[in-house]
């Protein structure tokens, strides 16, 4: 598409950054309503699967266009991408319990993966490689723009509204995203007498979801070392060996492996994951702790997290400009992620006594941090393969960020639940002071999700006695305090797994940026 005026390819990417806002803002609209949705339907044991589920079916779906994008044209998928969003959410909106919930977000995932990786590799089609910082950076400043709106959105919904409209807000927009890109993404010519590698793409599935299951289980449902949390890992890595086989021999692999041959391209799809298990694992906790802990309400929450989104959209449009200017980028990265763990050190030292001030200091610090480094990682790889796998190789940084998170998540969970519970059994002596008749009443403070819901939570005090509000008082503080030292494990786990993402940064070397948009035929003639 480099035979593009400047203008239509202007209306392009307003277009790609439309469709990329709806599905960003549905994605970040959940996070601070999902603690009320959950004390609403129930299920806070699967609470970290709305997001699994989510980051799951997104990154099957990423890779799997990534290659037929290249084959077939980004317009297709993203048009359909749309669409499955669409539904997704309004499906979403009607769900009854936490199973629906999780089923109707992983059909919104499926949609997510066509448009995410098509946006992004569509910006790979327009410009050329010292161009894309910029527009990355802008791309990436979307995504935070839209989680500015989301949450804020989210927590005011839930505060003030049924639940169901968090999903059904921004329907219109999927709409006007669908008909931009109808009318103004140019068509290609289909590719012809390919094959798509859909075993490959079955045992890549094969491979995640095993692997997902048992990051998921281990430690809180069942043992680490019992037979069917091995029996996953076992699963996972014959899938994986099987994955190698085929896509050694497959025509047109799902994704090549002589691209990891690659240092740039294995190493920044090594810190990308990397950065996927700490930013998505520590950030989506943030709401409980601010929730939980602190007794914020929903839309209060909302005003504290953005400014991490605030200070992520900064960052990227700052970061991507640099990068177009200097054409350099390892420096940038190296401050980015040095930046995040500082952030996710200082969350990690919150307790029920830390003020909201603090709190948006630590997350100012992470949200610039990931700002500068985000937009690094996608332009690397895109510098460092042919125009002709661009697709696949995009797709490859969107698909390990995914996986990252989507482990990140579960890791998070188990961290969560397991040292919640650790707290939780050193009060049992002031469980045993509690009269009988009145130990209905303090029922449902046995579950921490209660925390969550602060009408019920009040309702509850106001349903006992005078003689009984000290201990109701000592049993709530208590309930805050587990929760705050399970979050504090969960925020020093994403600070560790950063800093090995600085570790492998160390070897990414620092390819010089293209100042020329190079075609599909011109890489052949090169070659």
């Amino acid at each position: 598409m480099e035979h593009l005026d400047m203008r239509r390819k202007m209306i392009i990417m307003a277009s790609i950054m439309v469709a990329m806002f709806f599905a960003s803002v549905n994605q970040t609209i959940v996070g601070n309503a999902l603690p009320r949705i959950i004390a609403v339907l129930g299920g806070m044991d699967y609470y970290s699967w709305v997001f699994t589920i989510y980051m799951l079916t997104s990154a099957v779906t990423t890779i799997l266009v990534g290659r037929l994008s290249d084959m077939y044209g980004r317009k297709p998928f993203l048009l359909i991408g749309i669409f499955v969003f669409t539904v997704g959410a309004f499906l979403a909106g009607l769900s009854k319990d936490i199973y629906q919930l999780i089923a109707f977000r992983g059909f919104q995932g499926l949609g997510a993966g066509l448009i995410m990786s098509s946006a992004f590799t569509a910006v790979g089609d327009l410009f050329s490689p010292r161009e894309r910082g910029k527009w990355n950076g802008l791309m990436s400043s979307v995504f935070g723009l839209s989680s500015v709106f989301g949450p804020t959105m989210g927590g005011y919904i839930v505060d003030h509204f049924d639940w169901h409209w968090v999903f059904w807000v921004f329907l219109p927009l999927g709409i006007v995203a669908f008909v931009l890109i109808w009318v103004f993404f140019p068509r290609v010519e289909r590719a012809k007498g390919q094959r798509i590698d859909y075993l490959g793409a079955l045992l890549l599935t094969a491979t995640i979801v095993p692997m997902l299951l048992a990051f998921s289980w281990a430690g809180t449902k069942y043992d680490w070392s019992s037979m069917r949390i091995v029996g996953l890992f076992i699963g996972a890595a014959v899938a994986l060996v099987l994955f190698v086989i085929v896509e050694k021999r497959a025509e047109n692999p799902i994704l090549p492996l002589y691209l990891f041959r690659n240092s740039v391209f294995t190493i920044s799809n090594l810190v990308g994951f990397t950065l996927g298990v700490g930013m998505f694992g520590a950030a989506m906790y943030i709401p409980f702790f601010i929730q939980g802990v602190l007794g914020f309400s929903a839309t209060h929450s909302s005003y504290i997290t953005m400014t991490l989104t605030l200070s992520l959209v900064a960052a990227s449009a700052v970061s991507g400009q640099m990068i177009s200017k200097t054409g350099k980028y390892k420096t940038l990265s190296f401050i980015g992620l040095f930046i995040t763990v500082t952030g996710l050190f200082g969350m990690s030292t919150m307790d029920i006594y830390t003020s909201q001030w603090t709190i948006i200091l630590y997350l100012i610090a992470v949200g610039f941090g990931l700002g500068i480094a985000m937009p690094v990682f996608t332009l690397t790889v895109q510098n460092a393969v042919e125009y002709g796998s661009l697709g696949v190789a995009t797709a490859s940084v969107q698909l390990f960020r995914s996986l990252g998170g989507t482990v990140g998540v579960a890791i998070m969970g188990t961290v969560l639940s397991t040292r919640m519970q650790d707290r939780l059994s050193t009060f049992s002596g002031t469980a045993a002071q509690i009269p009988q008749d009145l130990a209905s009443k303090l029922e449902a403070l046995k579950n921490p999700q209660i925390l969550l819901d602060p009408e019920k939570l009040s309702q509850v005090g106001r349903s006992l006695p005078e003689q009984m509000q000290p201990m109701f008082t000592e049993i709530v503080a208590h309930l805050r305090d587990a929760m705050s030292y399970a979050l504090s494990g969960v925020f020093l786990t994403g600070m560790v797994i950063m800093m090995l993402a600085i570790a492998i940064n160390i070897f990414l070397k620092e390819v010089p940026l293209r100042s020329v948009a190079r075609g599909t035929e011109q890489l052949r003639k090169a070659d």
